[in-house]
């Protein structure tokens, strides 16, 4: 987790990860023992909860704004509260939440799952499929790799987490059983048979942008 997001957003105390997944591994053998269901450590608003944190400066270069990264104020008490009110919401249970009605959170959920979008590349490599190429982002990436190359690996992105949901989300139990499995065969599909399809240099060039 740590090497994904430490250049990105310039974070300097990496030990700290490394140390909550292997609590987290540890748990997990726990609970595969007792027959519940495991545990993550990748909450949905961990990124966003870094971003909030960081001093961001912002730029302009041909005529786009740019924000960058300068340091991120790294502090466990602020996940720790918000952790806390998570377990003491169970407390809330099952008044006042019941008093919330479902298409509220509904559109809570929808409003944080769109907001998450925003600088994800996989998505905005998919609007740039609709571009044309001198509309493209002065990006580093766009200008070292080919436009045929970079639709390629969105498509091939795509089809990827189209099976993965297919597999999650299946109806039938035993279909999402082999869940984990799928994402351990997308390890093999990255490294042998996608540089087969597209160069390792422009490979590696794109997955930087995920660093």
């Amino acid at each position: 987790m740590y090497d994904v997001v430490a250049l990105l957003l310039r974070l300097l105390k990496g030990t700290a990860y490394h140390w909550d997944l292997m609590l987290s591994g540890l748990i997990n053998i726990l609970m595969s023992v007792l027959g519940l269901p495991w545990m993550h450590a990748a909450f949905p608003h961990s990124t966003l909860h870094v971003r909030q944190l960081a001093f961001v400066e912002q730029r302009v270069e041909g005529g786009h704004l740019y924000e960058t990264i300068v340091q991120v104020k790294e502090t466990r008490l602020t996940s720790l509260a918000a952790n806390i009110f998570i377990g003491v919401s169970v407390l809330l249970l099952p008044l006042p939440l019941q008093w919330i009605p479902k298409p509220v959170l509904y559109g809570l959920f929808l409003y944080i799952a769109l907001t998450s979008i925003d600088g994800n590349q996989m998505c905005d490599r998919m609007a740039l499929l609709l571009k044309e190429q001198t509309s493209y982002p002065p990006t580093h990436y766009i200008r070292k790799v080919p436009q045929r190359k970079i639709h390629y690996f969105t498509f091939l992105q795509m089809m990827q987490l189209l099976v993965l949901c297919t597999f999650g989300m299946y109806p039938i139990p035993y279909m999402k059983m082999i869940f984990p499995l799928v994402m351990v065969l997308l390890i093999p599909i990255r490294n042998i048979v996608l540089p087969h399809i597209i160069e390792a240099k422009y490979l590696d060039i794109m997955d930087a942008q995920h660093m």
